[in-house]
């Protein structure tokens, strides 16, 4: 017997087929700037971007069902028709799901650094994933990434400096739309405890 399909949550993304690119009509109907919160956490980024910018769509990426459920939940409360939730793996998302050309800005916030020399091929950032997110990003779009793990901010400092896809551009905190954005759960936990926060911003360089 096949297995009973889970029902969407509200505001939760469920995809036909996840074995073909969507289409950007699949996932909004609007047409409007799409930014992806990859990783999503208990969504309190994403949510926040939401309600910041209403003339946006927002796409919250996460792999754990209490996660997305959490945030479909206050989303459905907030009464955010621009953000809908994917339950998926990250890198899976933007090497096959993600429509190409659709993407203005793709945040990775606080992933997990795999500190260990041995699980370093884990960590997200890599030359493959680097080359699939610059299909996924419009022309000239941001990836925005922040991590509190020097080594990794500095792993990916090196892959991007090696990629032929990105330029790194200044991350702008005193003015600005940057200077806008809010925090993470994690970001905010890290700071409060006297931590280091490091940033990249990339802007995507093919055509």
């Amino acid at each position: 017997m096949k297995p009973i399909p889970r029902p969407a949550e509200p505001g939760e993304f469920l995809p036909e087929n996840y074995f073909r690119r969507l289409s950007l009509s699949e996932l909004f109907t609007r047409e409007a700037p799409l930014e992806v919160d990859l990783g999503s956490g208990d969504g309190s980024f994403a949510l926040a971007m939401a309600r910041q910018f209403p003339d946006r769509n927002f796409l919250a990426v996460e792999r754990l069902l209490g996660r997305v459920r959490k945030t479909c939940k206050r989303a459905t409360e907030a009464r955010l028709p621009n953000l809908r939730v994917l339950r998926l793996e990250a890198r899976y998302t933007v090497e096959w799901l993600l429509p190409h050309a659709s993407v203005s800005r793709l945040h990775l916030l606080f992933p997990d650094p795999w500190p260990k020399v041995r699980h370093h091929r884990r960590r997200l950032i890599n030359a493959e994933f680097l080359g699939a997110l610059s299909k996924v990003l419009v022309p000239a779009g941001d990836f925005l990434f922040k991590t509190d793990h020097e080594d990794y901010f500095e792993w990916a400092t090196d892959k991007l400096s090696l990629s032929k896809y990105f330029q790194s551009i200044a991350w702008d905190d005193q003015c600005g739309e940057l200077s806008q954005y809010p925090q993470t759960d994690f970001e905010a936990q890290w700071l409060a405890e006297g931590r280091s926060v490091h940033k990249l911003r990339a802007r995507n360089v093919s055509t």
